[in-house]
Formats: structure tokens, C-alpha cells, sequence
């Protein structure tokens, strides 16, 4: 996945194994684009559940699997990837303007997403045209 900062992209967290186990880090500034104001914690999803299905207007979120797997589709209005979330040293960065949605979850799955921002109802982004527009809208103003 691409690395600009507006393009929502893998980063491989460290992680450290010994005969203790493993422990993975990820640190606000480094590794972590962003400071978390939020957490939450996605599991028990039944089969054919998808999650997400929306976008927000200024919020990052940043995704990891801890259990299992999932698949992430990501979409920045042009270009819509999928990939699987499989292990904990692994997560996705999603910036604002992605459109997201997670499915595929396996029994075991555990999903955590820290946020940038708490929860505020008119962040979100549920219609996909409206997405669209608002993207188109915000690349207008950039130019």
C-alpha cells in the first residue's frame, strides 16, 4: 500500500518474542500517526457480518487484529484495496476520508481500533455518494 499520509496504508509494528511470548508496540509520533482519544474492541462477529461500512470526515483510526484474521477493504475515493488483518504486529492506518469496511472475520477474531477522536455521530460518513462528493469536494479545495 502506498505511504502517504493521506492514503490509508499497512505499518508493521515491533515486536519483540521470547520464551515469555510476544509483545508488539506501537508508539504515538512513531509508529502510530496519531493520538488516540478512543479504543474499542470488535469480536464475537457472526458469519457474514461485515463492520465499518462507512468513512469519517476528520477522524483517524488505526486497526489491528489481535486473534485471528479479518479482511479490511480500504477505498480514498479512487483507489479501493483489501487486505487481510492476521496478526498483531500488523495494523492499518486509515486517515479521514477513507471509506472502510471490515468482513470475513474469523470465529477467533479480535478486532481493536484506536481512534483519534471520541465518538461524534456527525464524524461519520454512512452513504457512499456522499463520500464520493465530499472527496471530490475536499480534492477541489486542495488544488
Amino acid at each position: 500500500m502506498p505511504s502517504d499520509a493521506n492514503i490509508a496504508r499497512l505499518i508493521d509494528l515491533q515486536e519483540h518474542v521470547d520464551q515469555r511470548g510476544r509483545l508488539v508496540v506501537t508508539e504515538v509520533g512513531k509508529t502510530l500517526p496519531f493520538e488516540a482519544a478512543r479504543m474499542f474492541v470488535i469480536s464475537g462477529v457472526p458469519e457474514g457480518e461485515p463492520r465499518g461500512i462507512h468513512a469519517h470526515k476528520q477522524c483517524h483510526q488505526f486497526l489491528v487484529c489481535v486473534s485471528g484474521s479479518v479482511k479490511a477493504m480500504v477505498d480514498d475515493g479512487e483507489v479501493r484495496e483489501v487486505v487481510t488483518l492476521d496478526r498483531p504486529s500488523l495494523g492499518l492506518h486509515m486517515p479521514p476520508l477513507t471509506w472502510g469496511a471490515q468482513y470475513d472475520y474469523s470465529d477467533d477474531a479480535v478486532l481493536v481500533v484506536l481512534a483519534s477522536h471520541p465518538y461524534d455521530a456527525n464524524d461519520y460518513i454512512h452513504d457512499y455518494d456522499e463520500f464520493a462528493a465530499t472527496v471530490a469536494a475536499s480534492r477541489r479545495r486542495a488544488t
